[in-house]
């Protein structure tokens, strides 16, 4: 395939090695630099584009790659205040769009993990719950996608959480957390590529489950997989629909 990577940081490079190694050819990088570059023109010679670039760019690069009538799998997250309307524009204009939070494959595993396990802990009363994220300095956006994600599955299956609230480390919630909100704790560090750690905690013990990535190499390989995965697809996808979990 012929990629354009709009978003050409430390992802964007990553996800360039992983495309190059597996036989694509990256046709088109777009970075703060040469936004000038970033075209219609341009990137109608790509046969597919991968955006990690940071939320207030991802709803604009998603609407150019669809004037260009080029696919696009965004990797980019903090603007799914916007996904429904995008979703209604990709199947209005017959556009195609694949999204995820997190495109590596161990944490997709987690995601329904974390969603089976919570089914299973709905059947105890006694247990809360609550979900923390750790990332590198660097990340815009709080809570991550990747959290916001893991909190979904938890409140689709688990009756006493409704809705969830964040915590920036050294903000403090305002309003005291109520029974049916599911906290989000959300810590920034240097060099984290990504924590996700879920506890349930009752008076007698506590359960928990981690996903710890050491790189950001699962996330890019993901992408480009995601990628491969969209060829000759048409219309509105998540990265879910890849994978074919079972309970």
């Amino acid at each position: 395939m012929n990629i354009a990577l709009l978003g050409y940081g430390k992802m964007g490079q990553i996800i360039e090695r992983f495309a190059t190694d597996r036989g694509h050819q990256v046709v088109l990088k777009i970075g703060i630099e040469n936004l000038n570059d970033f075209t219609v023109e341009n990137l109608k010679q790509a046969d597919v584009a991968i955006d990690f670039s940071a939320p207030d760019a991802a709803v604009s690069n998603i609407y150019k790659c669809f004037e260009a009538k080029v696919p696009v799998v965004v990797g980019t997250t903090g603007w799914y205040g916007e996904l429904q309307k995008i979703k209604n524009d990709c199947g209005d204009g017959n556009n195609t769009l694949l999204y995820g939070s997190n495109f590596s494959i161990g944490v997709n595993i987690f995601f329904h993990l974390n969603k089976v396990l919570a089914k299973l802990m709905n059947n105890y009363p006694a247990y809360d719950v609550q979900v923390e994220e750790i990332h590198h300095t660097q990340k815009l956006d709080a809570p991550s996608g990747t959290a916001m994600t893991i909190a979904e599955g938890i409140i689709e299956q688990f009756d006493s959480k409704q809705e969830w609230v964040n915590q920036l480390e050294g903000t403090p919630i305002t309003d005291k957390l109520k029974h049916n909100q599911l906290l989000i704790e959300s810590l920034r560090i240097e060099n984290v590529p990504g924590t996700h750690t879920v506890v349930y905690s009752s008076e007698v013990d506590d359960i928990e489950i981690k996903h710890t990535a050491h790189s950001r190499a699962g996330f890019a390989l993901g992408a480009v997989v995601a990628a491969e995965w969209l060829q000759n697809k048409r219309g509105f996808y998540s990265i879910a629909d890849i994978f074919n979990f079972k309970d």
